[in-house]
């Protein structure tokens, strides 16, 4: 049997993205009858060892007391031990370079072939969830993500544009595949637009609070909304204090703390119902490098067209790859809120063209963006490593 070790430095199940795609992945490689190990951090309330999806789950423990960096740094030298006392995978697969680039340093070494899932690149994001850190810092990590993008034997990413941002490090975009997010038919399935007899329509929002998710842009638009229409936006998702705080700050600053909610993470299997109660659905997500040259495929955006609920998204390339525009989705101009609100007010107004996006978008996503697509690309990749 082909042996695969997985390591993602993402706390698995959880209600984050990653976690989803992570499953997927697994569920994937398992159906193929791989051999799936999987290593994770643990969170201090799930088991050491555990089974998930057909795969072996190992969660390393950590010391939460510790920064992230240490934190990672400590995920990636119990990784290397690991791999030192099992010495007989065939491939690893990593989602970061915490690990990854020392596990690609010592492929040769101990036998293995190597696949680098690029879904975020730290020398990116770390700096929106820790505002303070050293430009220094950010540039040695940097270093370490170019070196393990250069030493992995095959790169997978989610989008396009991330594609063209490893490429611009100096990849041969031959090595890089491209394997969109996906949804599942049997978790996603459409549902009637509730019927608008007069109650307050819901604006739905899920997802992390990290900053360029854009969610000051929709905030900034309620105003504006709210002098045409009652609306009432719901935010559903994780964030680090300082996030919830600044976002508490601004909807108080605008006045509209009645009609907004700021509401905890979910389990992923509630996401749906929570869908299903909403008018629109929004990915504001901000004009900046994350979103722009990193790229990235937000999974909540085919989940919100699977489920059959108007979207509306920023027009950019990120967002373009998913969705056409007026016909799966109405977009606006980028990190602006008067467009944002026009666009909110256009589909409250419009009751027949919300239905005609919901539609389109639905049958979209559960044809072209399945988890089953994404899971079959993923098996033709490691067809080919382990051919090599």
């Amino acid at each position: 049997m082909t042996k695969i070790l997985y390591t993602a430095f993402d706390i698995v199940p959880s209600p984050k993205g990653a976690s989803t795609h992570i499953l997927h992945n697994i569920r994937g490689l398992v159906n193929r009858n791989y051999g799936v190990h999987l290593i994770t951090p643990n969170d201090g309330l799930l088991p050491g060892e555990d089974e998930l999806e057909g795969a072996r789950v190992t969660r390393i423990s950590q010391d939460l007391s510790q920064n992230f960096l240490a934190r990672a740094a400590h995920f990636g030298k119990s990784v290397l031990a690991h791999l030192a006392l099992h010495p007989d995978y065939d491939v690893v697969q990593y989602r970061n370079v915490w690990d990854g680039l020392q596990i690609a340093q010592n492929k040769k070494r101990l036998g293995y072939r190597t696949l680098f899932e690029v879904n975020g690149l730290p020398s990116i994001e770390l700096k929106y969830h820790y505002p303070g850190l050293d430009s220094d810092l950010i540039s040695k990590i940097k270093e370490q993500e170019i070196a393990t993008l250069h030493l992995s034997d095959a790169i997978i990413c989610p989008s396009n544009v991330t594609r063209e941002y490893i490429a611009s490090l100096g990849l041969n975009r031959k090595l890089v595949t491209v394997i969109p997010n996906g949804v599942s038919a049997s978790d996603f399935s459409p549902s009637s637009l509730p019927v608008r007899d007069g109650r307050v329509p819901v604006l739905l929002y899920i997802g992390t609070l990290a900053d360029w998710q854009g969610l000051d842009i929709v905030v900034r638009a309620l105003p504006k909304i709210l002098e045409q229409q009652p609306v009432h936006l719901r935010i559903i998702g994780r964030g680090r204090s300082r996030q919830r705080k600044i976002l508490s700050k601004q909807i108080r600053k605008l006045g509209v703390e009645g009609s907004v909610s700021v509401q905890p993470a979910v389990p992923h299997h509630q996401i749906p119902s929570l869908i299903a109660e909403s008018d629109i659905c929004v990915a504001p997500l901000g004009l900046n490098d994350r979103n722009v040259t990193q790229g990235a495929c937000p999974i909540k955006v085919l989940e919100y067209m699977a489920a059959g609920r108007p979207l509306l998204a920023p027009n950019m390339p990120i967002v373009r790859e998913l969705v056409r525009e007026d016909v799966d989705a109405l977009l606006f101009s980028p990190n602006d809120p008067d467009d944002l609100g026009r666009q909110v007010i256009t589909l409250l107004n419009d009751f027949q063209l919300s239905k005609r996006l919901a539609e389109s978008a639905s049958a979209r996503a559960l044809t072209e963006f399945t988890w089953h697509e994404s899971q079959k690309k993923l098996i033709k990749v490691y067809e080919k490593l382990l051919a090599e």
